[in-house]
């Protein structure tokens, strides 16, 4: 069996044929018309009135910080110590300052008791980042105390397309939710990211934010601050068939991960997190008493795999000695993300199965 990467995109002929039509038909590249459509498709999907697309998922959050406002550095960002770094990067990029609370023993995700800890009178919105497609157990209480305590929540949903809770699309419970197509996601056009929204406002703002600022495309009277977040319409025509792939894939991707966990539950050294029939997993992730070993032997044989992120408060950027997050430490440590890309055939998943039970029968 060829060496199983941990992940890989999915593209075929419908691309292929759609970016060749598009560039006979003399197609401008630059943002246009086709970023529109494939906003709409996103709009549609997410049941989300607004949507503009940008150049990736970390101009997103950057953009969706500035259209609320948030952009001095006494205003504070509440984020998980547990995420991928442009979460608090995107907070200093905007011009706040990112504040660290732990994340839920249960999800990986935002802790609701840990993050009241946080809230100071210059807090003015919380990153809820819903790590693999979950959400926090308490989401229901975060957002009504957000609402009530009149603090937005940005919803760094990056994993998360494909994924729902209580029949709302993750992203659309904050004010603002982002969404990426790098590589890895479930669609991809390579970079890319996207934002909705209920509030026209906001959407107003954002499309300006990423147009310079311009009042309206080719105009150059400018009326907001901005820089240059735009898309690509080559992008967009690749977006536009994977979009179509979608409901596909968010099948693939939960019967994968139950497939895991079923050819798994008796390896009492691999725990799984606790994941509900709505969310359709970004990766195949475990929890393992030492990762290092287990990862060593995947590759042996033949199997990618990937550590889980590095605790936000041990990066360079922002070493904080005295900072201590118990649960976003543990998963730091113990997390491995397995292959997990969607096309995933029943026999790779087996081999790859097999191969972790021989591990641990050692």
């Amino acid at each position: 069996m060829e060496f199983i990467q941990q992940y890989k995109p999915w593209l075929d002929e419908k691309e292929s044929t759609a970016v060749l039509e598009y560039m006979q038909g003399g197609g401008y590249l630059t943002e246009f018309k086709k970023t529109q459509d494939f906003a709409q498709s996103l709009a549609e999907y997410t049941q989300s009135p607004f949507c503009s697309i940008c150049s990736n998922g970390t101009v997103t959050l950057i953009a969706a910080l500035i259209a609320l406002g948030i952009i001095n550095k006494e205003d504070e960002v509440i984020v998980p110590d547990y995420t991928m770094v442009v979460t608090a990067n995107s907070v200093i990029m905007a011009g706040a300052t990112p504040i660290f609370a732990d994340v839920e023993r249960e999800t990986i995700c935002l802790d609701f008791e840990s993050m009241k800890t946080k809230v100071t009178p210059r807090t003015k919105a919380i990153m809820l980042v819903s790590i693999n497609g979950r959400y926090p157990t308490k989401i229901d209480e975060i957002v009504a105390y957000c609402k009530e305590n009149k603090i937005f929540i940005v919803e760094d949903a990056a994993q998360s397309l494909g994924c729902w809770y209580k029949g709302k699309h993750v992203g659309t419970y904050g004010d603002i939710g982002s969404f990426s197509f790098s590589m890895p996601k479930i669609i991809t056009t390579g970079q890319g990211g996207a934002l909705i929204t209920s509030n026209p406002e906001w959407h107003r703002k954002i499309e300006l934010i990423k147009n310079f600022g311009r009042e309206s495309a080719g105009i150059d009277k400018h009326i907001f601050y901005g820089v240059n977040f735009k898309f690509t319409d080559l992008q967009a025509v690749i977006g536009i068939e994977q979009m179509k792939k979608l409901p596909l894939r968010v099948e693939l991707k939960k019967k994968n991960y139950r497939l895991f966990k079923d050819l798994l539950k008796d390896v009492k050294e691999i725990e799984f997190i606790n994941t509900t029939d709505d969310v359709a997993p970004w990766f195949n992730d475990i929890i393992v008493p030492e990762v290092a070993p287990l990862q060593d032997y995947l590759k042996k044989n033949g199997i990618g795999s990937r550590n889980f992120y590095p605790v936000l408060h041990t990066q360079a950027p922002y070493h904080q000695t005295d900072k201590y997050s118990p649960n976003a430490d543990f998963f730091s440590n113990h997390g491995l993300w397995l292959p997990s890309y969607t096309q995933l055939t029943e026999e790779e998943i087996k081999y790859i199965t097999n191969t972790i039970i021989n591990f641990y029968q050692k």
